[in-house]
């Protein structure tokens, strides 16, 4: 598929967390797409310990002749993501896409995992994606080609020893893509989880340590996979928790090696295994 020709003029995205990382690269790739873009997260006013704003990210894409619109957001407020999405309606008269982005990280065993992190997670991960499709649902509902996507992994029936808060907490998001999906399968909406086979480079992946350069991609993987999923009939694909390679293969896309931060490598699946350990290309 030549994803340089897919065109989202006049579409809306609403995205979460687009200060840095995936978040933003969906932003920007989306709106040089056509897509009207809704920069949304808590980070407004930048930091010397953690780059990137909503707001920067909003210039950015004016720069590139793109259209957007930034809103402060916290997932966890419901009046928050109720403004936010009001906002959005206001700006551009609707919503088509719903890309649940934000996330927060916690990998660590039970004992070093108190319940108030718990919280954090399940909050932030599974209730913050359920809460922002609902805000979005009767707008949605009014669109001829929706979509909305968690950035969860498939689940395997398996326990995760060493990680339980943060599996349940991304287990849960896609747990409510595919019941949702069946739900609102008479609105035409189409709700799927997308998850990467290998690390991609961002400021968690630096921060948690999650391997070296060599071990990563770049965002344009989910940024190409996203845009094949979006470019789906929703009424024909929905319910999905699909892999960035595995949609992309199916797209025709067969060398994955553009996608390396460094060139030459060919990064493992350690985003895959960190919930299926026995996954294997």
């Amino acid at each position: 598929m030549a994803f340089d020709d897919v065109d989202f003029e006049g579409r809306t995205a609403f995205i979460t967390g687009t200060s840095r990382g995936i978040g933003k690269a969906i932003a920007l790739d989306l709106a040089d797409r056509g897509a009207n873009v809704v920069s949304t997260g808590k980070t407004v006013e930048g930091r010397d310990d953690l780059p990137g704003t909503i707001v920067e990210t909003t210039e950015e894409i004016r720069e590139r002749g793109g259209n957007s619109i930034w809103c402060q957001l916290d997932v966890r407020d419901d009046d928050s993501v109720q403004a936010a999405i009001d906002e959005t309606v206001d700006a551009f008269g609707g919503i088509d896409f719903v890309v649940n982005n934000a996330g927060a990280i916690h990998i660590a065993n039970f004992e070093n995992t108190p319940p108030k992190r718990f919280d954090l997670l399940v909050d932030v991960n599974a209730r913050g994606a359920y809460a922002t499709t609902h805000a979005a649902l009767p707008h949605l509902r009014e669109s001829d080609h929706a979509h909305v996507v968690t950035f969860s992994p498939p689940m395997p029936a398996r326990p995760a020893p060493g990680k339980i808060a943060y599996a349940l907490s991304k287990y849960g998001m896609t747990f409510i893509a595919q019941s949702l999906a069946q739900e609102l399968e008479r609105d035409e909406i189409g709700v799927n989880a997308l998850w990467p086979v290998a690390a991609i480079e961002s400021e968690a992946t630096r921060h948690f340590g999650m391997g070296t350069p060599e071990d990563w991609r770049t965002p344009q993987i989910m940024c190409d996979a996203l845009t094949e999923l979006f470019s789906r009939d929703p009424t024909d694909c929905t319910g999905n928790a699909f892999y960035d390679e595995e949609i992309l293969e199916d797209a025709g896309v067969e060398d994955f090696s553009s996608y390396a931060v460094v060139e030459g490598t060919d990064p493992g699946p350690m985003s895959a295994q960190l919930f299926d350990p026995d996954y294997e290309r």
